[in-house]
């Protein structure tokens, strides 16, 4: 157990640090409550562990071997997290948070934004390269401690941004929270193309 340490570190540092989906996630709870969030984080957490389990079963070489391939992905990711920021920026913002004032993004767009999410495959691709061969473990059991870490961490982020709704009571503050979550969804998808 003790050779697995630093790679649930890493996916404890890998989950917790703002990106995209933790970013949404908050931005979500904030505006529709936990309940309606939990298809997000469900998705979110679903599919960077498939990510990992993916990359570790062999999609990694091919990545590595057509770059070209990964950078497409990077910049299609980039853009989606653009719109997506767009979207939260120009959200209503009416105080309600049913369902029916709008609607969280679906577990299924989650997921398949983790496809196209610069963040997710920079942390399967390290998992493999770093961590596959020093905590000689398969890829199916770091995916599943990955899914297992990954799933508090996002929860943490959903929290808060239920924690921030007691703050956001009027449509002002409300507008400049969903500018700022939206914001910082976009700058997610660019910085992480470009590191």
């Amino acid at each position: 157990m003790t050779h697995l340490l630093p790679f649930l570190l890493f996916a404890f540092v890998a989950s917790i640090t703002p990106g995209p989906t933790n970013l949404l996630a908050m931005s979500s709870s904030a505006r529709f409550g936990l309940r309606a969030t939990l298809p997000i984080i469900t998705g979110g957490c679903l599919a960077s562990a498939g990510l990992v389990l993916a990359v570790g079963t062999g999609l990694g070489h091919t990545l590595l071997e057509v770059p070209v391939l990964a950078q497409l992905l990077g910049w299609a990711g980039a853009l989606w997290l653009t719109y997506l920021g767009w979207q939260i920026s120009c959200a209503p913002v009416d105080i309600d948070t049913t369902i029916e004032n709008g609607r969280p993004l679906s577990g299924w767009a989650t997921a398949l934004m983790q496809l196209i999410n610069p963040k997710p495959w920079t942390v399967a691709l390290a998992v493999v390269s770093v961590f596959m061969a020093s905590a000689s473990a398969p890829a199916w059991l770091l995916a599943l401690l990955f899914l297992l870490m990954a799933i508090p961490c996002m929860l943490l982020w959903a929290w808060l941004g239920v924690q921030a709704q007691t703050r956001l009571q009027s449509p002002t503050r409300l507008r400049r929270f969903n500018q700022l979550m939206g914001l910082l969804l976009a700058l997610s998808g660019w910085l992480g193309l470009l590191s």
